[in-house]
């Protein structure tokens, strides 16, 4: 398969784990607290056990590093080849139910994303990056219609200025400071990894993070953005690579640029 093909298979899984997601979504549910206090509900476990499977038959062998099998102390050894899993990312979105959460598959080879998928079940919007980035309006359970989908890009800096997309529920001083360094007026709010994808629909300019992350909260938001034109770096201008296994797979500081 190429990766485009990978993408688009990770797109089909997100729309069917979706499903149990939006079940959850609709009910009165009770969120529980994991160990690190974030917030987990039974969305997050049904999701990731019909991605899981699906990975299974689709790249059988290849490791999967997925947030919730994590929690409960399944990391296998990733080597160059793996596949990161957040099976609602946005948990905080899930549970105020302001739609912005989102199921997130990523491809990681050598330390970079090369095939993605975001998938936002309760705003109906599907994105894929692979070779190129693209968007689509998509039903949970419905079929993948890649006649549906419409490429998408970075855009380049306005002349009135950047705008730059943070975080809805982890902004911090330090994102204010750069923010007033980079003299960047205008900001918008979003939750979860929908942030990388707004930069690559060319919906904003930068989205500099200073909270904490792990990997499978990024890659997928990561391959969309690089392959609709963008980029993400430390905030010393380094690459920033996923694999981190010395680190428990933990994100540094990060600026991600349209």
């Amino acid at each position: 398969m190429t990766r485009d093909d990978l993408a688009f298979a990770f797109a089909e899984l997100c729309l069917k784990a979706a499903v149990p997601v939006m079940e959850v979504y609709a009910t009165d549910f009770t969120p529980e607290q994991k160990a690190d206090r974030s917030p987990v509900t039974e969305a997050d476990r049904r999701a990731e056990a019909v991605i899981l499977a699906g990975l299974e038959d689709l790249m059988p062998g290849v490791p999967v590093l997925a947030e919730e099998s994590f929690e409960a102390g399944v990391r296998p050894r990733t080597g160059d080849k793996f596949l990161l899993v957040d099976p609602v990312d946005g948990t905080k979105e899930f549970i105020a139910k302001n739609g912005e959460f989102t199921l997130n598959i990523a491809l990681i080879e050598d330390g970079a994303p090369t095939a993605g998928c975001v998938y936002a079940p309760a705003l109906g919007e599907l994105f894929v990056g692979a070779g190129a980035a693209y968007k689509a309006a998509a039903t949970p359970g419905g079929a993948l219609e890649r006649t549906a989908l419409s490429q998408i890009a970075t855009r380049a800096a306005p002349a009135d200025g950047r705008v730059a997309i943070a975080s809805r529920s982890h902004r911090d001083a330090r994102t204010d400071a750069f923010l007033a360094e980079q003299g960047i007026e205008h900001t918008i709010a979003a939750g979860s990894s929908l942030k990388f994808c707004r930069l690559a629909e060319g919906s904003a300019d930068v989205y500099p993070r200073f909270a904490p992350t792990m990997e499978w909260d990024t890659a997928a938001g990561h391959a969309v953005l690089a392959a609709a034109g963008g980029r993400v770096e430390t905030p010393e201008g380094a690459p920033f690579g996923y694999g981190k296994s010395e680190a428990g797979y933990k994100n540094g500081h990060f600026i991600a640029w349209a």
